[in-house]
């Protein structure tokens, strides 16, 4: 059966612009020399830019999205002599998600669609999550498409604030609502900047299956889903206190030592969770065989440029003494979506199968180690579409024994208004962040002042005259 390659990766850019050149030499670092070139590859960006350039979105957000862009090209360039084409760009608040397709295949992609949630402040996007549903043609079944579903999240931060990512989920799955059909596909960022060269490459690949009244939930039962972003889960349910410092990990130490990070992670609490069926119903997670992804000092930062750049030898991680080391940024996947299903023996093996998970070296722009996965899935379409208001019945199977998995909450019926309520806010915070946080904001304001003050003097001169 066909395969189709993945490569994702979830980052948290701690608002800051990347260096495109180090990035790009280290992006592929934890595939082996033997990988192919990827079909698609997937950032999940967290923290993109800050809160005024990422609120107000379109042209202020384009110099760190394409900073990306120039990063993907630089380091497929090099590795695989391959090209790519960035078909999603896009972004709830913060958070930002992007697709680049390898150029010899983007005429298989036959429809985007995108969505929407924003579950910090008010609702607004400074936490939120970023959808993008694509149908992926299958060679030689031009009528069927495979259909991926990739969501970039960034959940609420702190030990003690377990119960509030896992309300975060319940958001995701009840508000990141797809519109399939009632818009059409979108490649430009939620803000508007307008549709971008890359829109021409879907007008002549808008499939009909588009709108064929498929479901338009996180679960829809004909879509793989991948999820991946800074998910903020800690190994601990309160902060570190001053001696437990001494329990960090440690590096260069044997995994019976009880500074080795696998002990730890036995205290992690996404696990814990998804384990006891409260949050990430019915996603799966390759198995972590990595060091804590956060939070690193600001000296491991400045260290980090050394260590890429002149290959430094690595020294014991340093850690930030006021946050439990965490695997915060993870990658997790539906391990039997419908779509994978098929007639005969061989469906049960028509699953996701990660190749590599792990994680990238810190960079000097962020206190987190990027992380990445790399998948491959099977070409295997789904028989027909689900209708757009059925409800998923556990047990529905085609020829085989794989359960669909149950959508855990059911979609909120004000997501929209909800959603363009929060944009509105969104707007005028970015507004004032702008005028009160940039050097460019802060000069428009100068030039205010000092303009009303000119008026002021010369209104008084002349009535004094």
């Amino acid at each position: 059966m066909e395969e189709l390659n993945l490569y994702i990766l979830t980052s948290n850019c701690a608002r800051n612009l990347i260096d495109v050149k180090l990035v790009a030499a280290h992006l592929f670092d934890v595939l082996p020399a033997s990988a192919p070139a990827p079909e698609l590859i997937v950032l999940s960006l967290q923290e993109l830019a800050p809160i005024a350039y990422s609120f107000l979105g379109g042209s202020y957000l384009l110099p760190y999205f394409n900073a990306f862009v120039n990063a993907i090209k630089l380091a497929t360039a090099k590795r695989w002599n391959e090209s790519y084409v960035n078909l999603v760009k896009d972004h709830t608040g913060m958070t930002g998600l992007m697709v680049f397709a390898r150029a010899d295949i983007t005429n298989r992609i036959s429809w985007i669609d995108t969505a929407h949630v924003g579950f910090g402040v008010q609702e607004m996007g400074n936490k939120g999550a970023v959808g993008a549903r694509l149908g992926y043609v299958v060679e030689g079944r031009s009528s069927k498409t495979v259909d991926l579903t990739f969501v970039a999240a960034h959940l609420a931060p702190m030990e003690n604030a377990l119960a509030q990512r896992n309300l975060d989920w319940q958001s995701i799955v009840e508000r990141l609502v797809f519109s399939h059909g009632e818009t059409p596909p979108k490649v430009s960022d939620e803000s508007s900047e307008g549709t971008d060269e890359n829109t021409a490459l879907l007008n002549d690949h808008t499939s009909s299956h588009y709108s064929e009244g498929k479901r338009r939930d996180l679960f829809a039962p004909d879509s793989y889903l991948f999820l991946a972003g800074d998910l903020n889960y800690r190994t601990s349910d309160m902060s570190p206190l001053k001696d437990d410092v001494l329990r960090f990990p440690k590096r260069n130490v044997d995994p019976s030592n009880p500074s080795h990070y696998s002990h730890l992670l036995k205290q992690d609490q996404l696990m814990r969770e998804m384990r006891s069926g409260k949050a990430f119903h019915g996603l799966s997670e390759a198995p972590i065989d990595f060091p804590p992804t956060y939070k690193y000092s600001n000296a491991a930062r400045h260290a980090a440029r050394d260590a890429l750049e002149n290959g430094a030898p690595g020294t014991d991680w340093k850690w930030s003494a006021h946050r439990w080391p965490s695997w915060c940024d993870r990658i997790l996947y539906l391990d039997h979506p419908s779509a994978s299903r098929g007639e005969g023996d061989g469906a049960a093996q028509s699953t996701v199968q990660p190749r590599v998970y792990n994680a990238l070296p810190l960079f000097p722009h962020s206190d987190h180690r990027p992380v990445a996965l790399a998948v491959a899935v099977p070409l295997r379409p789904a028989s027909a579409p689900a209708a757009a208001d059925a409800e998923p019945t556990a047990g529905d199977s085609i020829g085989s024994t794989i359960t669909r998995v149950m959508a855990p909450f059911a979609i909120d019926s004000s997501w929209r208004s909800r959603r363009e309520a929060a944009r509105r806010k969104e707007v005028v915070v970015g507004v004032l962040a702008y005028l009160g946080l940039t050097w460019e904001g802060n000069g428009m304001v100068f030039a205010a002042v000092v303009g009303l003050v000119g008026a002021w003097v010369v209104l008084r001169s002349m009535w004094e005259v």
